[in-house]
């Protein structure tokens, strides 16, 4: 078992008020599920720690993912397929015509913004736990 949870989440825009749509609903997931994780594994003896990574535009690919001690989300949840999906507010953010973002899908289900229990099942894998 791991000593230490880092969860990175990597976006475009300023912060999580000033990013896209379903990037705010992942951010809000992730310190959420950080906020309620935190207590727990605390009592064990693993360090939780959060980062929030603003990207360049350039990199809006990068953009609403989901690190776990450096390993992507979608390298923990096993069948899980990164695609994209056209982002109306992406393209707001980074001035272009037309964007997408970054989506992942999962068990016959497309995730544009990755819901708490995902992040919590891959939390517990990067630990060694489930």
């Amino acid at each position: 078992m791991k000593n230490e949870l880092v969860i990175e989440w990597k976006h475009v825009g300023r912060d999580i008020e000033n990013t896209c749509e379903r990037c705010g609903a992942t951010g809000r997931a992730v310190i959420d599920v950080v906020e309620q994780m935190r207590p727990i594994l605390e009592e064990e003896g693993i360090a939780v720690r959060f980062i929030e990574t603003v990207l360049e535009n350039e990199a809006i690919a990068d953009s609403n993912s989901i690190l776990f001690n450096g390993v992507p989300l979608e390298n923990l949840i096993e069948d899980m397929e990164v695609t994209a999906t056209p982002c109306a507010s992406c393209a707001c953010i980074t001035g272009q015509d037309d964007a997408e973002c970054r989506a992942v899908e999962y068990d016959g289900k497309r995730y544009e913004s990755i819901p708490p229990e995902l992040i919590a099942r891959a939390a517990l894998k990067a630990l060694g736990l489930e």
